[in-house]
């Protein structure tokens, strides 16, 4: 089994952190950068903030852990690294949208949308909308890692991603595959199968700070 992406092969809890108190250490940033912008970049477009700014809304969050988190801030024993920079990550989002208010003048909808009265319902939302955003990020570098690798063609990865991932009918994808519908179905388990265990070990390699 080939390794995994370099974004979830090291631990967040050891190296990956202890490596980030050192502000030289550029490789440690690329790799926190690669793995929390595209989760902090979804996150922010789901809770209001424009397509344009959601990248500077990413930047902003990752620039205000990395100072907090050197600044000595970060606690493990009060909580997962994951909610502290989903924490940030709303607070900046928040900021931007009643920032993009503010200019825009009276009617632009905006931060009231998403600050809701109850604290709880509201926190229990956004950990279900950053679990969505990261599950999307784990996915697309699982695919891609199977497309590198080369333990399966192109053909096959093409009926899932076609029957699977777009929702093309079983007939229809057979036929762009060149395939049998039985063929697509054992193609699609195949894939599938592999993924799992692929999701399965990101996903711990992700949130491993619990």
């Amino acid at each position: 089994m080939p390794e995994l992406d370099p974004i979830f092969a090291t631990r967040t809890t050891t190296r990956l952190l202890d490596a980030l108190r050192d502000s030289s250490n550029e490789p440690v940033w690329s790799q926190i950068d690669a793995r929390y912008r595209p989760v902090i970049r979804g996150l922010a477009r789901r809770i209001g903030v424009p397509e344009g700014e959601a990248d500077d809304v990413a930047q902003q969050s990752l620039a205000e852990f990395v100072r907090c988190f050197r600044d000595g801030r970060y606690d493990r024993t009060k909580g997962r690294l994951s909610s502290w920079i989903l924490s940030i990550a709303h607070h900046t989002s928040l900021a931007a949208i009643r920032r993009r208010r503010r200019d825009a003048g009276p009617g632009v909808g905006g931060a009231d949308d998403v600050d809701p009265a109850d604290p709880a319902s509201a926190e229990r939302a956004l950990r279900s909308v950053w679990n969505e955003e990261r599950d999307r990020v784990i996915l697309h570098h699982a695919m891609a890692t199977l497309h590198d690798e080369g333990s399966m063609d192109e053909r096959t990865l093409l009926a899932f991603e076609l029957s699977a991932l777009r929702g093309v009918p079983a007939t229809e994808a057979a036929s762009q595959c060149q395939m049998t519908v039985e063929q697509l179905y054992v193609a699609r388990s195949r894939v599938t199968r592999r993924l799992r265990v692929m999701v399965r070990e990101m996903t711990s390699a992700f949130e491993e700070d619990a």
